[in-house]
Parts: C-alpha cells; sequence; structure tokens
C-alpha cells in the first residue's frame, strides 16, 4: 500500500504542556519581566497536576533561563529579562542536540564572521584596535610554545573583533559556534604536523584583517575573514560539503 508514512505518536507528559503555556504568556507579554508566577499551591488548582509536575515545569523554565524559582517560594517564581547568557545556551543545546554538520557550522562561523569585520571597520574604537593588535601579538610569542595560550590569543582577537561590531547577536552567535567547531576539531589541530605552519598563517590572516578593519574598508575586511576561516577549517570538511563553502568566496 503506497501512501505517506507515519511516525508512532510521542505522549506529551504534563509538565512540558506547563511549560509551552507559560513560555507563551511570556512571549506574548501577558508576563512581564520581574512579574511572578502564581504560588506552587496554585499552579497546582490552575493546570489540575501535582505537586512534582509543577515543579518539574519550574525546573525546566528555570534551565531554560526564563524564570527563578525556589521550591516552596510563597510568592511564586520570578519571571526573568532578557539574557545574552540564555540565549548562548539556547544555541549551544540547537546547535549540538540537531546535530549539524561541520560544513555548516563553519559556513555560519564564516558569514558571522565576515559580519563582525564589516561592522567592526566602520565601528571600532582606537581601544579597540590595540586590543586586537595586542591579541596578535600573544598568538606570535605563543607560536613556538603553548598551543592553548595561543588559541586562548585567537579568541581574544575574534571576541573583541565581535565586540567591536556592536552587535550582541553577532557576539553570542560568534562565540557559540567558535566554542562547538573547535570542540569537533581539537585533537586533530593539537595533532596536526603543520600546526606551526598553521599558526604563522592564522596571524598573517589576522594581520590583514587588522589592517582592513584599521583602514575602514569593510567589505574587503569581511573577505579576508571568510577567506581566511575558509583555509583553516576547509582542511577539517568532508569533501562533498565543501562546495558549500566555496560558495562564499566568489
Amino acid at each position: 500500500m503506497s501512501g505517506p508514512r507515519f511516525e508512532p505518536v510521542r505522549t506529551v507528559r504534563a509538565y512540558e504542556r506547563i511549560v509551552e503555556q507559560i513560555e507563551e504568556a511570556v512571549e506574548s507579554g501577558s508576563l512581564q519581566p520581574g512579574e511572578r508566577l502564581p504560588s506552587e499551591r496554585e499552579l497546582m488548582a490552575q493546570f489540575a497536576v501535582s505537586r512534582s509536575t509543577v515543579r518539574e515545569a519550574l525546573r525546566v523554565l528555570q534551565a531554560r533561563g526564563l524564570v527563578r524559582s525556589r521550591p516552596g517560594d510563597p510568592h511564586g517564581a520570578e519571571v526573568l529579562p532578557f539574557s545574552p547568557a540564555a540565549l548562548h545556551k539556547s544555541m549551544t543545546t540547537l546547535a549540538r542536540v540537531d546535530e549539524l554538520s561541520l560544513g555548516e557550522l563553519v559556513q555560519f562561523r564564516m558569514v558571522l564572521d565576515a559580519s563582525a569585520n564589516l561592522l567592526a571597520a566602520r565601528l571600532r574604537t582606537d581601544e579597540e584596535l590595540a586590543e586586537m593588535a595586542a591579541a596578535i601579538e600573544r598568538m606570535r610569542a605563543a607560536v613556538a610554545g603553548s598551543y592553548d595560550e595561543f588559541s586562548a590569543a585567537d579568541v581574544a582577537f575574534h571576541d573583541t573583533v565581535a565586540g567591536a561590531s556592536r552587535n550582541k547577536l553577532i557576539q553570542i552567535c560568534t562565540d557559540v559556534v567558535r566554542s562547538i567547531v573547535l570542540d569537533l576539531i581539537a585533537e586533530k589541530i593539537a595533532a596536526a604536523a603543520d600546526r606551526e605552519a598553521l599558526m604563522n598563517q592564522t596571524i598573517r590572516h589576522h594581520e590583514e584583517v587588522l589592517a582592513a578593519i584599521r583602514a575602514g574598508e569593510g567589505l574587503l575586511a569581511a573577505r579576508l575573514s571568510r577567506q581566511s576561516m575558509y583555509d583553516y577549517y576547509v582542511g577539517y570538511v568532508p569533501e562533498e560539503e565543501r562546495p558549500a563553502l566555496r560558495t562564499l568566496l566568489e
């Protein structure tokens, strides 16, 4: 018999429905930051569930950064304002749970870093330029020493550029994607026979990017960023995913 194929249905637990309703109330503005939910006893009555179910829902909401809750608090859980840390945690979970490919992650990082460079070239301060230059010097000093120190200085460079973009979403997304990508290939980088050559190549790329940002040449800074990301990561990306990365270089 031909036709659509169906998946087994999943039983939705009661606490998940509570979470959904409270999330919808926050998203719609019915619940504002600083306001409190009803007490546990009132939530039990309104949702017609047990105390353990209410507490499980509150635990999930707290883990997502939506509320601050203490068991037995007579005043009810407090609705929290938006937090970059909460978005960071949600994005990290999304990237890991959905099993995004390395190629997709690298491509997204190419887009993010290029955008950060474009904006930084227009918005950076002299102090931020000095911080970028100092990070490159620390990278250079670490080439013959600790790779961990080199990596920390590299991260500092990118963090300064992202900060100079004046866009919190770019900063958060860049941090999340970078950490996940590096987790996936850290062992390969550490074991690379040409690691020192890669480090020197990275320094040269950073110097070119910094020169473009200092000159206010945003489009050039963005193009250099995409190219440097491609050069650094393409060897770790499966062959079939590389064409998607090359499209960002055209």
